[in-house]
Order: C-alpha cells, then sequence, then structure tokens
C-alpha cells in the first residue's frame, strides 16, 4: 500500500475515533446527573446542551467539540511535515494564488486535510458508542475547518453563519448555510485538488442531512427561533387552552400547581371535543394531575401533536 493511501487511512481511523467520544453525553451526566438526550431536541451538540445545561454546560460542550475538530486537524498537519516536509500545513493565499508548493504532493497534503475532517465530523454525526447516532457536526466541523480552510476560509464560513442566524433568528439555518458554503469555500483554497473538493462535498452533504429534522421544521415553520418562549416543565396547560405552535408538553409533565382538569372535562379537540389515540376516547378526571402516556395533545387543523413532540 503506497504511504499516502496508508497516511489517509491511519489518520481517518484516528480522527473518526476522536470525533466519536460523546462529550455531550459525558458531561451531563458527570456534573449535571442527567443525560442530554433525554432534553430538548435529544441531540449531544451545543444547541441542545445549551438549553438542557444552561450557558455553562453548553460552552464547555462546544469548546471540547470544537478542540475534537481542531486536535484533528494537527493531526493533518503532522502526517503532512512527515511526508511531505517543507509543504504548508495550512491552505495561505500565497500557495493559492501564486502556485507555490504546486504539485503532486500539494494535492495529497490537501486531500489529507479533508480527511481529519471527513474523520471527525462523521465520527461525531455517528459515533459507535451511541449506536452510530451523535450529533450534528457543526462545532466540530468549525475547529478543523481551521486547519482544512486556513483562518481566512474559517473566518468565512463563521461570517457565513453569523449573518444567516442574524437574519434569521434561526440556528439551524445558519449551521446548514455554514455547510453548504463550506464545498464552494473549498474550490476556491483547494484548486486542483478534485479529491479535497471531493471531500468537502461529501462532507457538507453529511451536514445539511444530519439537519433533516430541522430542515422539516423550517418548511413547516415551526423550528424554534432565537428568543422565541418555549413550554417549561411544570408549565401549565389550562382547559380547552391549546398549546402554540412550537411547543410541547411531555408525556408525564405536570399541569401548573393548584390546576387541573374537571370531571369529565376534555381538552379542546375540534375534531369531536376529545383526547383521542389509537381510536380509543377516555377524558381526564380531576383526580389526574398528570398527562399519561396514553393522553394524545391538542390536535389543530394547523398545528399536529404528539407525545412530547411538535412534528
Amino acid at each position: 500500500m503506497p504511504k499516502t493511501m496508508l497516511a489517509y487511512l491511519i489518520l481517518l481511523i484516528i480522527t473518526f475515533l476522536l470525533g466519536s467520544i460523546p462529550w455531550g453525553i459525558i458531561i451531563s451526566r458527570l456534573f449535571y446527573n442527567t443525560d442530554i438526550r433525554k432534553h430538548g431536541s435529544g441531540n449531544i451538540g451545543t444547541t441542545n446542551a445549551m438549553r438542557a445545561l444552561g450557558k455553562v454546560g453548553g460552552s464547555v460542550v462546544f469548546v471540547l467539540d470544537f478542540t475534537k475538530g481542531l486536535l484533528s486537524g494537527f493531526g493533518a498537519v503532522i502526517a503532512i511535515s512527515v511526508l511531505w516536509p517543507g509543504q504548508p500545513a495550512v491552505p495561505i493565499l500565497e500557495s493559492v494564488h501564486t502556485g507555490t508548493g504546486a504539485g503532486i504532493a500539494s494535492l495529497d497534503a490537501n486531500a489529507l486535510r479533508c480527511v481529519s475532517l471527513a474523520g471527525c465530523v462523521l465520527g461525531h454525526i455517528f459515533s459507535p458508542w451511541l449506536g452510530f447516532r451523535g450529533g450534528k457536526g457543526i462545532a466540530v466541523a468549525v475547529g478543523c475547518v481551521f486547519i482544512t480552510l486556513g483562518p481566512l476560509g474559517a473566518a468565512i464560513e463563521i461570517a457565513v453563519f453569523i449573518v444567516v442566524v442574524a437574519l434569521s433568528r434561526y440556528i439551524s439555518l445558519g449551521s446548514i448555510a455554514a455547510a453548504i458554503a463550506y464545498p464552494i469555500c473549498a474550490l476556491w483554497f483547494m484548486q486542483g485538488s478534485w479529491l479535497a473538493f471531493g471531500l468537502c462535498l461529501v462532507i457538507g452533504a453529511v451536514v445539511v442531512w444530519a439537519h433533516r429534522d430541522n430542515i422539516k421544521r423550517l418548511l413547516n415553520h415551526s423550528e424554534n427561533r432565537i428568543g422565541s418562549k418555549k413550554s417549561k416543565t411544570g408549565e401549565s396547560l389550562k382547559s380547552g387552552n391549546p398549546l402554540k405552535a412550537g411547543e410541547s408538553l411531555k408525556a408525564g409533565e405536570p399541569l401548573a400547581s393548584g390546576e387541573s382538569l374537571k370531571a369529565g372535562e376534555s381538552l379542546l379537540n375540534k375534531n369531536n371535543n376529545n383526547y383521542v389515540e389509537n381510536k380509543t376516547d377516555f377524558n381526564i378526571s380531576s383526580s389526574d394531575s398528570n398527562l399519561g402516556n396514553n393522553a394524545a395533545l391538542v390536535n389543530r387543523a394547523s398545528d399536529s401533536y404528539t407525545n412530547g413532540e411538535v412534528q
């Protein structure tokens, strides 16, 4: 096996395992005595960590995931310095515009950088420790992009994210826009290295795919915006007062203190004025202070709710 292919394989394995470390779950269990997957969207990444663990816990998760990407990128730097001494370890404008360092070694170095990004992002999204499930790859990708595209490329990616989030107030939309912009940036920073560009295209597509649920909610106008109100545990659900679009009340969540549904009273359902699930009608009595697993939430013409989630 040629040394270049062997380097690709070894780096892919190392960065995949590094990216697969589920810091969101580790931090939530060690310091918050909970599992982040049981809160919010159930995702292990930064956004859900902010919701479930607060700003401090969420920031710690972001830094650790970012570091996974950065270390993966440095793995490529070490490999490049060993295989091709004198090659720029990080893409720079001089090499892009003047052809400095051009040739087979330069193209292989670009591809090696992208292999490191592919490994850590795929490891994060398909963690073998979580049944090949995981996060959405944004924080870890940002860390590695500082190596694969260099500081300028990383700055462009971050700027795309910030501008889209500022205009739309959707974090998920900013993440998707940055993922789409990545292979476009790669066309400029990795001119001539089609293997590197192909890897960047695949990585961007996988990150967009990881946001498929967000895309559905964006299309349905039910995705949470920055600053939007969210239902909280213990929040009241009064008789005849349905949840609003974008809010959810998980099965087993209590009504507010002192509130209960009167005997024989059911929440509003325009179809038949009863709770219905699996074609079984029933009412909630005054002795019921919780919504049980068998209780279906309000169903309106424009809003469809299931236990614990807004679809």
